[in-house]
């Protein structure tokens, strides 16, 4: 599909009425029918300003059908203020089969009443999975609008991460560098972030103010700039993290260093973050042993109850934030909720699920191991079976092998699907979010924010439609 602008506006005008920046539905049944699947297509891989085209006006879409997208921050105001608890919200990281995937979150969502749900990306994932901003956005609430999810849609930027290794060498590039992401994801649509600035702690420093300075001062400086930049009428939620995902298990100590240092520097009357990620013992993907099989994992869930309860009593925060936990044992995921985790970030079991599916077609699975291989054997370590190597590296083939994975045959998506959809119910159920759609509609009201078409349409467009009489 290789339409212009003003084709797209042509094909869609039995459903949707595009005149001077402005969207009508005139028709949702035949927009969730057949055009939104078309719209979706274009916005991933259409031409470049078709896709920038598509990627606002679903979008537009999505505000019309109060879809947001949204910031979950009034919720977790509530939930630091003790008027909400019982539950942890599901942060569920969209890799490949992007809009399939999405499409199962809200299949399941819908039919377990699921309100309390995040939909996020990292920075490091946009990468490997191909997936800017401004194409997650677009796919995430494009499934919602296909599968008749009717509340708020919440995208978070997830480990929005400086990286310690660059801040190092030049602090002011590297700043800069989170900044442009930071503005093109909040354009996007991205009114949730995670502020990972957990990379700059320095624990060879004597103190632990010391130690946690460059985190929380970073920290701040972002949340400024996110102030500065949020559309009118939005709270973006943020959060911050004082143990990076991976290493020691965080205690009270580190908390209170990292909050009283951001608390001084905030200004008083800005909105600072509402949670934190802390380490228990997990690190993510999870470790793959020699054969392939995961390793134990050992969760410290007294270091979540101890660190929520700290941070809501003393610092009135939502609380604390579990990463790397979709390859934990099943059996493990309802204690979450009854420790007061407030939110648990899933990623790489439905990564595995797709590649792991007995229905994926061998033939594109070596095609795509062979791509890891080669293009990855410079990641390889000595000790590495290639069970292991695989594991650990098949996720960066997911943006090469983009749309491929968007075409597999029906029967093999619907396979993957299911299953997937059963995996999200089983963890809305566990996390106990089941029926959380009448709190999201209390708390959370639809923000219309102005997008304009006309600026990506532009000069070309404007050039197709004089040509086209």
């Amino acid at each position: 599909m290789n339409d212009s602008i003003k084709e797209i506006i042509e094909k869609i005008s039995p459903a949707v009425l595009y005149e001077e920046d402005k969207v009508v539905i005139k028709n949702k049944n035949l927009l969730v029918s057949k055009f939104i699947d078309e719209l979706v297509w274009e916005a991933v891989f259409g031409k470049e300003d078709v896709k920038q085209f598509c990627c606002v006006l679903i979008r537009k879409l999505g505000q019309e059908l109060n879809l947001g997208p949204a910031s979950i921050y009034d919720l977790y105001v509530a939930i630091g203020n003790g008027e909400v608890k019982g539950f942890s919200v599901p942060a569920i990281n969209v890799r490949g089969m992007a809009y399939d995937t999405a499409r199962a979150i809200f299949r399941a969502a819908n039919k377990l009443n699921v309100g309390a749900l995040l939909l996020e990306i990292a920075r490091s994932e946009m990468g490997y999975t191909a997936q800017p901003p401004e194409e997650y956005s677009a796919v995430i609430l494009a499934a919602a609008i296909k599968e008749g999810y009717e509340l708020p849609v919440f995208i978070q930027g997830d480990h929005f991460q400086v990286n310690g290794k660059k801040y190092k060498e030049d602090a002011q590039k590297e700043i800069s560098s989170i900044r442009d992401l930071i503005k093109k994801s909040v354009e996007a649509g991205f009114y949730n972030i995670d502020l990972d600035t957990s990379t700059l702690v320095d624990e060879s420093r004597p103190t632990l103010d010391e130690q946690q300075k460059d985190n929380y001062s970073v920290a701040v400086e972002l949340t400024k700039y996110i102030r500065s930049i949020q559309p009118k009428d939005i709270e973006i939620n943020l959060g911050g993290e004082i143990g990076e995902i991976g290493t020691k298990n965080s205690d009270e100590k580190d908390l209170i260093a990292y909050m009283e240092g951001y608390n001084r520097l905030l200004p008083k009357d800005m909105k600072g973050i509402t949670k934190l990620a802390i380490q228990t013992g997990t690190s993510h993907g999870g470790i793959p042993l020699p054969d392939g099989t995961m390793a134990k994992v050992k969760i410290d869930f007294n270091t979540i109850l101890n660190l929520t309860k700290l941070a809501r009593e003393k610092y009135k925060l939502a609380g604390c934030v579990q990463h790397g936990a979709s390859t934990l044992p099943a059996e493990l995921f309802d204690q979450f909720p009854k420790v007061n985790t407030l939110e648990i970030h899933l990623a790489t079991e439905f990564q595995n699920m797709i590649f792991d599916n007995k229905n994926f077609p061998q033939e594109l699975k070596k095609q795509i191991y062979d791509y890891l291989l080669e293009k990855c054997k410079d990641e390889r370590k000595d000790t590495d079976t290639e069970a292991q190597f695989i594991y650990k590296t098949r996720k960066k083939a997911l943006g090469m092998f983009k749309k491929e994975l968007w075409l597999l045959p029906n029967e093999v998506k619907l396979s993957i699907s299911s299953e997937l959809e059963k995996k999200f119910e089983f963890l809305f159920s566990k996390l106990n979010v089941v029926n959380t759609k009448d709190i999201i509609k209390k708390y959370i009201k639809p923000i219309k924010v102005d997008i304009k078409l006309s600026s990506i349409a532009s000069k070309k467009q404007e050039e197709q439609f004089e040509g086209a009489d």
